[in-house]
């Protein structure tokens, strides 16, 4: 039998269907992916989050809860994260990094990737410039809108 966790509303979650969903998303480089059983519909997007809606607005299903990142200053136009996850500096490990302090990167260069739920997230530059400050460390969990990198 499939597990299933019970929300507050009543209904049945079956949480093993939310991962594998999770899972051909990821394979298949799709943003989203949708299904509707009866009265039920699930939908897991990327970057977005995981929800689960019935004929009741959508409510996010919790995602597990990441250790408490250190506070950080803030940063004045620093690039913040748009997601919970883990920041990745490189492509892999034993890989060189993405950027480095004094490199001057173009909107849409990718900075670092945000793992989210076994997804990995590019997050690219929003605006153009060089690199001052890189604000996080590789394997470090992030919090969303947590400062990540600075760039004037």
């Amino acid at each position: 039998m499939p597990a299933k966790k019970e929300t507050g509303e009543g209904m049945n979650v079956d949480i093993k269907l939310v991962r594998d969903l999770a899972a051909i998303l990821e394979k298949a480089g799709l943003t989203e992916i949708e299904v509707e059983d009866g009265h039920r519909k699930i939908k897991v997007a990327r970057g977005g989050g995981t929800f689960v809606s019935a004929p009741a607005p959508m409510a996010p299903v919790p995602a597990p809860a990441a250790p408490a990142a250190a506070p950080v200053d803030d940063h004045a136009g620093a690039q913040k994260s748009p997601m919970v996850g883990t920041a990745y500096l490189a492509a892999e490990p034993g890989a060189d990094n993405f950027i480095s302090v004094g490199d001057k990167v173009a909107v849409g260069d990718t900075l670092l990737i945000v793992e989210a739920m076994k997804v990995m997230n590019p997050i690219t530059a929003e605006t153009a410039g060089t690199v001052k400050a890189i604000l996080v460390e590789n394997g470090q969990p992030i919090e969303f809108d947590q400062p990540l990198v600075v760039i004037a």
